[in-house]
């Protein structure tokens, strides 16, 4: 469960923002793009990440909910163009597909 009332998960929510490829190539071009499964909690990966969380993180990484971004979906996402958000936990940038109407928190 995520606890919405933690400072850092308030603080990374208010940094997630929505993102266009085009802005995160750069990032991909350094290898510090995670891609986060869209069933998953953007922010509470982005928050897990930040406090070092490593049962969590390890959990996530096994299940495939949080890979880092490969040329195959690299290509996809420069063809199709789907509405991403992103947020920054130092050294990387994570990035989730998220539709017109974002579910979650974004």
């Amino acid at each position: 469960m995520t606890d919405t009332t933690n400072p850092l998960y308030a603080k990374l929510l208010g940094e997630t923002a929505r993102i266009g490829w085009e802005e995160l190539q750069p990032f991909f071009a350094r290898g510090a793009l995670l891609w986060v499964a869209g069933e998953v909690d953007l922010v509470a990966v982005a928050q897990a990440v930040a406090e070092d969380d490593q049962p969590r993180v390890a959990a996530w990484l096994t299940g495939g909910q949080l890979v880092k971004l490969e040329e195959t979906r690299a290509e996809d996402l420069l063809a199709r163009r789907p509405p991403l958000w992103a947020v920054v936990v130092a050294p990387w940038v994570l990035v989730q597909e998220r539709g017109e109407a974002p579910g979650l928190h974004c």
